[in-house]
Order: C-alpha cells, then structure tokens, then sequence
C-alpha cells in the first residue's frame, strides 16, 4: 500500500535521529492502545495540525487505512496539540438548519390565480362603472411613470392586476403561479402574497423613476420577479450559518439571474427595467423577511389573515382609486 501524497517531505530543523522510536497516534488520543486505522480524510486533517506546530511525522497503511506516526520525545506533545484542536472545534461545522415544515395552501393560492384570470377577462367587457361608460382599465390603471410620479400611486398596485392579453395573462400564471405557490407554501398565504405586492410595487416604483415620464407598462411579471428575488434571498439568508452551504451562496442568486435572462429579457414588448426592478426588491424583502421570520417566527392564524387581508384590500383601495 502506497503512502498518501500530501504527507511532508520537508525535513523539519528538529527531525529525529534515525534511530528513534516513532509511535503512531490514535483514533482515540485518550486511549494509546487503540490500534483503529485513520481515514485518509482524518490522516490529512491530523497532519495539517501537526505540522503547522513543527512535529515531524511519517504515514504507512495499516490494515484498510492508515496510521500517523511521530517521533516518541514528541508524541505527548503531538496529542495534546491534536486534542487542543479537537477542543476548539468541536461541533463544527453546524448541522444543517431543520427543514422548514411545509403550509398545504394549494386551494388559496390557486384561488388567487383564478381571480386574477377572471378580472382579465372582466376588463375585456364593456362595463359602465362610477361615471365611466365604459371603464377603460388599462388607461385608468398601467403604470404610467409620468402620472406615478405626479401621486397617482393606485398605479404602483393595478398595473400588477392588468395585462397586455391573454398569452400575457397565461405565461405569467403558469410560470409565476409555481414560484408563488413554493412562496406560500414556505411563509404561509399572507405573508408571501403581501411580500409579493410589496415586491412589485416597489419594482414598479423604481421603474417610474428610472423610466422617461411617457413610460407605461402593465402585468404581473414585476412582481413574479419579485417573488424570484424573494425565494432567493430567504434560501440564501436561511443557509449562511452552515459551512457546506455557505460556499455555495451565491447559486440561489445565480441562478434567479438566470431566470431572469431567459423569461425576463426578451420580446419586443418586455419592460425590462420592471423585471430586473421587482426582483432586486424582491431580494432586499426576501432578507429582511427571512431575518423577522428566524427572530419572531411565523405568523399565526390571525396574524396570517390580516396579511392576507391587508393585500386584498390594498388592490381594492388601488383601483377604487384609480376609478375615482
């Protein structure tokens, strides 16, 4: 049996003479006796210690493993560095956080959907409403970022409930209705749904600014990014105290951005500026709501109903609003 490659060849200026006995270290520091072979993994880690302190040591296989040896003037030396470090690291890296039990609100969520698809269809008939003959939705309601900016904020929140046809209407249901239903499924109906508004109003608020005062837009795909940017940030708040998954920390956000170049970025008519918006908010949202969630927990019944609540009644607001 060969010995592992990443044993030291340096020869240290206190390197033993030939003759001296070498012993070989444990499994077990507190048991000398124990003839258990190392891993190679535990071979690697125990000889980085070792020689980050100076003390020579060979390798040579033993059984299906191996065995670290050093010189018998150091072993006591040698264990007890080995020991310190054990000590001071135990229990690290952390385990994995608990997975997150999951909220069966299928039903609620596909109710939402539902909705939305039907008010499409109710701003395609002719329907005489508060002295308007008929109700011209999308001029009452896109987000025009001229008129957002002059206080005509109800078109922060319709302009999420219009869209442009019924291709519009069905990709971003189909596509957006997965991310939202994971949402849901992980905070519970009122907080994802009210995340979600906040998300696509302040995407469409950013665009205002940004946008010339001529700019309009309409749909829910700001703040379908939004819900991306959201799920992104909680997986990556949720995981940053555990070692294996904080290196990989940036794939949540990786791979959103590329969601957001493949169904974001294209078409003659995608407003861009709203999706890669909404999803940015959704990141700043989805940190701080993961933070809340980590300290106070989620919100009870009660407190998941006047979420829920609070987000009808802001669109209701809105457009009644906008009707005015």
């Amino acid at each position: 049996m060969r010995e592992p490659s990443f044993h030291n060849t340096a020869v240290p200026p206190s390197y033993p003479s030939p003759s001296e006995e070498w012993l070989p270290i444990p499994l077990r520091l507190d048991d000398p006796a124990d003839d258990v072979p190392l891993s190679r993994r535990q071979v690697r880690l125990r000889a980085l210690v070792l020689e980050a302190r100076r003390i020579p040591l060979r390798t040579r296989g033993h059984g299906v493993g191996w065995q670290l040896l050093v010189p018998a003037g150091r072993y006591a030396e040698a264990v007890e560095e080995l020991r310190r470090y054990e000590n001071e690291n135990r229990g690290w890296p952390p385990p994995p956080p608990a997975p997150t039990p999951l909220i069966d609100n299928r039903l609620s969520t596909l109710w939402v959907l539902i909705a939305l698809g039907v008010f499409h269809d109710l701003t395609l008939v002719n329907i005489d409403l508060l002295g308007h003959h008929p109700v011209p939705w999308k001029e009452l309601g896109n987000a025009h970022a001229g008129k957002i900016l002059d206080g005509e904020w109800w078109r922060l929140v319709t302009a999420l409930t219009l869209h442009a046809d019924w291709q519009h209407l069905l990709g971003n249901l189909l596509i957006g209705g997965v991310f939202i239903a994971c949402l849901c499924r992980d905070l519970g109906s009122g907080p994802a749904w009210s995340l979600t508004l906040a998300s696509g109003v302040l995407g469409n608020l950013a665009n205002a600014w940004l946008q010339s005062p001529g700019h309009r837009s309409v749909g829910a795909s700001t703040a379908i990014f939004g819900v991306v940017g959201l799920l992104a940030a909680i997986s990556l708040v949720r995981h940053r105290h555990h070692l294996r998954l904080r290196r990989r920390w940036p794939l949540p956000v990786a791979s959103a951005l590329a969601l957001l170049a493949m169904l974001g970025a294209g078409g003659d008519n995608t407003d861009i500026g709203a999706h890669l918006f909404g999803f940015l908010a959704g990141l700043v949202l989805g940190g701080f709501a993961e933070s809340a969630l980590e300290r106070f927990g989620r919100p009870g019944t009660a407190g998941n109903a006047l979420l829920a609540l609070a987000s009808v009644g802001l669109v209701v607001t809105a457009w009644w609003s906008a009707l005015r």
